[in-house]
């Protein structure tokens, strides 16, 4: 099977080849939002090498303009964060029409059952302890799209 990216500005779509026949595949996008440049870089290739197209973000601020600038499919969230905690990212994601439906995973290095607790309440997908199991996060973000062809 060959795989073919259009050549724009964010792929949109990958075409596959199979004899004669093509299927249209939609590039899920995801947000990576984490301090740390190893954890960025480290999910970005995996997610990536998975299919998914990945825009990052650095900091709590950069995570909600990313987040309604973007529109992701998915946000993948660590709560301790320069410029504000994860917690509270997720409070003004919820609070936005734009992004209040959009499935939030947490990877965070904090054991507090508080700040787990508060992120379930704000209806996140799922809450993984770093170190992360980069195959259990990829099977959870496959998880929610895979009743979905393309997005609305």
């Amino acid at each position: 099977m060959n795989l073919v990216t259009l050549n724009c500005v964010r792929p949109l779509r990958a075409y596959c080849f199979k004899s004669e026949e093509i299927t249209t595949h939609y590039m899920f996008k995801i947000l990576v939002a984490d301090d740390s440049r190893f954890q960025i870089a480290l999910l970005t290739k995996v997610l990536q090498e998975k299919g998914f197209e990945v825009v990052v973000a650095q900091d709590a601020c950069q995570a909600g303009m990313v987040a309604r600038r973007t529109a992701p499919d998915a946000i993948v969230l660590d709560i301790n964060m320069p410029g504000g905690s994860g917690i509270e990212v997720l409070r003004r994601l919820r609070r936005s029409l734009k992004t209040q439906s959009i499935p939030v995973v947490v990877v965070s290095g904090s054991s507090d059952a508080d700040v787990r607790n508060a992120a379930m309440e704000l209806g996140v997908t799922d809450f993984l302890a770093k170190p992360v199991d980069l195959d259990q996060l990829c099977r959870v973000l496959s998880g929610l799209f895979d009743r979905v062809k393309t997005p609305a």
